[in-house]
């Protein structure tokens, strides 16, 4: 058995059940007595986007644009799509942020809006409000990003920098509006996913500066000035519950990390390996995670408790990395590289940890296989796990040992896939 391809076959087999072509077509809307406006952000958004055309009869109107990630563009003919930077804004996707945002204000009340979002939509669809600059964003973005902050206080500080996210497109909006979201985030709150676009925010200015203060964060002035201003009353918060402009919107969450799990626990079970889901809802540092995770896949090893092997355990939700190191990786090679070193060499036990959108941190690798001999081939390379994992450079070790996965662009983005495979 190649350990592997049953691993890698286990990614494909969960990624496969977040496509949009399965979970989109059964939440589609009727038509309206106007047009179809579709617009969308986010790393399956070209692919959602491609997915409606395909099933939309040809003679009724729609249009619309949707923002991806580069090299997640999808061909379509009636629905635009831009690629855009992430995980940092850049100039396309605040061009395309401000089409989205002049489309949905000229929308009628007989139109309807179809808003297509997913993981990355925080990036892309990012509009700076007057008065701040683009690099002044993208700066505290990145400060965030590296400060191993959680993506919902990441989230609350973005929607309280830009005039699309937190609610704000559904403010600008007059037409019904049918939400559909691929989450990324653990709980699935649609003020987090994608930063909520379309969804009410119970985050607030003072709650941004907060944020800041507790990552210790000095933002550029511009932003620092700009929420002090907000958390003093002098510029409108972001809409929240119970603001009548949400009357018009119907919110459906149509994937998760859940999805995936369970996809992947299929896969198994059909290879005669029993599954055990662990959750979709797993957070905190990544080696930390990588510690319990090492004990428990010890405890089933040695003592076949609370299962006995052989035995898939099956997790997903969003890990963190705190920088402080030069080197290269993501969560996913940094919670496998942390892994390997506390099983050291543990018979038997196998892992895969990876990212179900293809991109593990700003890397082209979507994480790292480890098995029982993955730090003695690093010390045959002449490499020390622990420095390697001291430097944040999980992706050179990986890299170095012919470990990571690579899938290119999945078109689809439910976070974090962990298998855990004792036999």
């Amino acid at each position: 058995m190649d350990i592997d391809e049953l691993l890698r076959g286990s990614f494909q087999a969960a990624v496969a059940t977040v496509q949009a072509e399965t979970i989109l077509l059964a939440h589609l809307p009727s038509l309206p007595a106007g047009r179809t406006l579709v617009v969308g952000a986010g790393k399956a958004a070209a692919a959602m986007a491609a997915t409606v055309e395909s099933h939309w009869p040809v003679d009724a109107p729609l249009d619309g644009l949707v923002i991806t990630r580069y090299d997640y563009a999808q061909p379509t003919r009636r629905i635009r799509v831009v690629e855009a930077g992430h995980p940092l804004p850049d100039s396309a996707g605040t061009t395309a942020a401000e089409a989205i945002l002049h489309r949905v204000q000229t929308a009628r009340p007989e139109d309807q809006i179809l808003a297509l979002i997913s993981g990355g939509a925080s990036s892309l669809l990012t509009l700076p409000t007057e008065g701040l600059a683009l690099g002044d964003v993208a700066a505290v973005s990145r400060a965030l990003l590296l400060s191993g902050a959680p993506i919902a206080d990441i989230n609350c500080v973005r929607k309280h920098l830009s005039r699309t996210l937190g609610g704000r497109l559904a403010e600008a909006c007059k037409a019904p509006v049918r939400y559909l979201m691929i989450s990324d985030v653990t709980g699935d709150d649609p003020a987090v996913i994608g930063s909520g676009p379309f969804a009410p925010d119970p985050t607030t200015f003072a709650d941004a500066l907060a944020v800041l203060a507790h990552w210790q964060i000095t933002p550029p002035p511009a932003v620092q000035h700009h929420l002090e201003r907000g958390a003093a009353g002098a510029i409108p918060d972001t809409p929240k519950s119970g603001s009548p402009c949400f009357d018009r919107v119907t919110s459906r969450v149509i994937a998760n990390g859940r999805t995936a799990l369970l996809g992947a626990a299929d896969y198994f079970e059909r290879q005669g390996i029993k599954a055990v889901i662990l959750g979709d809802t797993v957070t905190g540092e990544s080696r930390e995670v990588a510690g319990a995770f090492a004990a428990l896949a010890r405890e089933v090893r040695q003592h076949g408790s609370p299962w006995p092997a052989p035995v898939a355990l099956l997790s997903g939700g969003e890990t963190t990395v705190t920088v402080r190191g030069m080197g290269r990786g993501g969560r996913n090679t940094e919670f496998a590289l942390a892994m390997a070193i506390m099983l050291d060499g543990l018979d038997g036990v196998y892992a895969l940890a990876a990212d179900t959108d293809g991109i593990d941190g700003t890397e082209t690798d979507a994480g790292a296989f480890i098995g029982p001999d993955t730090l003695a081939r690093g010390r045959a390379a002449h490499m020390d796990a622990r420095s390697y994992l001291h430097d944040n450079d999980s992706h050179g070790y990986f890299s170095a040992l012919g470990a990571l996965l690579t899938t290119g662009p999945t078109m689809t983005n439910v976070n974090d896939y962990r298998a855990v495979l004792v036999l």
